[in-house]
């Protein structure tokens, strides 16, 4: 897809044909999946609970470990993304750490790109330095330094694009040269949904996404998924899933199940209102940098087929921060990103991130920048809100 063209809705129901309706057959004919709201599920003869315990059955025992309705979101998440198999969790974080803690332990180095996601950062800095676990942090836009970093590490740590910054790397180079050397690549794919982006085409093991976002789609759920290979979501269910208790709920799950039976249509409007609110702050006077992948070249740039809605842009010095973001009628002020309404978090708030590990000082994030996660609104009275609020902030 060229820079700035939105993808056709046509193009997107081609991909999305597993989104509307249930893959297996539901109880009673239902047209949705059921929330199995239960903690455990019966078994009429000892034998039967037997076979379970054995691994000889693959019949419901408890819900911690599997339950259908979450189970019907994996089995989704796995096709869509094209890897054999998912695990639902009870947050992106929770996602997270299970894609990467099997595959870490004293002594092991990690390399992850610059300008991760927040927490994700304070997981390396705060928890597995504590054991013995080292991060390299390398330019993800710089292919040639993320390759030489490789040799050595157990892990590869990607985001792409990257929060914030909203760099892409080049995942194919990055892919096969790390299952060249043995290096287990975790990529989060949150932004681009597998609609606009399917990491396992290029070479990633694992894929997480945190389904409280453009998955669920709606700003009423916490929810997080990892999917790859059989053989490494083994490991993620034996060493991680569960023992650390991070499983995703029933209703969660059909949540998040609901959202994606229009992803393919929110997608391409989050898709439009970003590149048009871009494209008008890039006109802007005031705008120094507008940070989106469809305004800049990045090596990983070719991987996108589509984009997401959320983006930076600097304000240069001549723009009262504060006063830009209570000047906001139409788009809102508050964290995360995903759902039907626009929100902002400046930079500048996010600076003050209290905690030992703060991403943003790290990394460099200049204080005039602001995150916008263009929502479902009008178009025009989007652009028109934010280009309102930069003028209020220049008086």
């Amino acid at each position: 897809m060229k820079d700035h063209e939105i993808p056709h809705l046509s193009d997107l129901d081609r991909l999305t044909e597993t989104l509307i309706g249930p893959e297996t057959a539901m109880p009673h004919d239902a047209s949705s999946v059921p929330i199995f709201q239960t903690s455990s599920f019966l078994f009429d003869r000892y034998e039967d609970m037997a076979a379970v315990f054995a691994g000889q059955s693959d019949r419901y025992i408890y819900t911690r470990g599997n339950n259908p309705t979450v189970a019907e979101l994996e089995a989704l998440i796995a096709r869509m993304e094209g890897v054999e198999a998912a695990r639902g969790f009870a947050s992106g974080m929770a996602a997270i750490a299970s894609a990467v803690l099997p595959f870490v332990e004293a002594g092991s180095r990690v390399v992850a790109v610059n300008n991760l996601y927040s927490d994700a950062f304070r997981l390396f800095e705060c928890v597995l330095k504590k054991f013995g676990v080292t991060t390299d942090y390398v330019d993800g836009t710089d292919t040639e330094a993320v390759l030489a970093a490789l040799p050595g590490a157990s892990l590869i740590y990607l985001e792409s694009p990257t929060s914030w910054s909203f760099t892409t790397q080049d995942l194919r180079a990055i892919g096969a040269e790390a299952r060249r050397l043995g290096v287990v690549s975790v990529i989060d794919n949150s932004w681009a949904t597998p609609l606009f982006q399917r990491p396992a085409e290029f070479g990633i093991d694992l894929i997480v996404h945190a389904a409280s976002k453009y998955l669920a789609g709606h700003s009423d759920t916490i929810a997080g998924l990892v999917a790859g290979p059989k053989a490494l979501m083994d490991r993620i269910n034996h060493e991680a899933y569960h023992y650390l208790g991070g499983k995703m709920s029933p209703f969660d799950a059909w949540l998040v199940l609901r959202g994606m039976r229009s992803l393919h249509l929110r997608m391409a409007r989050h898709c439009a209102n970003g590149l048009a609110s871009g494209r008008a702050l890039s006109a802007h006077p005031a705008v120094t940098h507008v940070r989106h992948p469809a305004f800049e070249a990045n090596p990983g740039n070719a991987c996108l087929s589509g984009y997401g809605g959320l983006f930076a842009f600097d304000l240069d010095d001549s723009v009262d921060i504060a006063r830009f973001t209570n000047a906001l009628r139409v788009v809102k002020i508050g964290v995360s990103w995903g759902g039907p309404e626009s929100l902002v978090i400046p930079a500048q708030a996010a600076l003050g991130l209290s905690g030992a590990a703060n991403v943003f000082q790290r990394f460099g994030t200049p204080a005039g920048s602001v995150r916008i996660a263009a929502g479902l609104e009008q178009t025009e009275t989007l652009v028109e809100d934010v280009l309102n609020a930069i003028e209020e902030g220049r008086r």
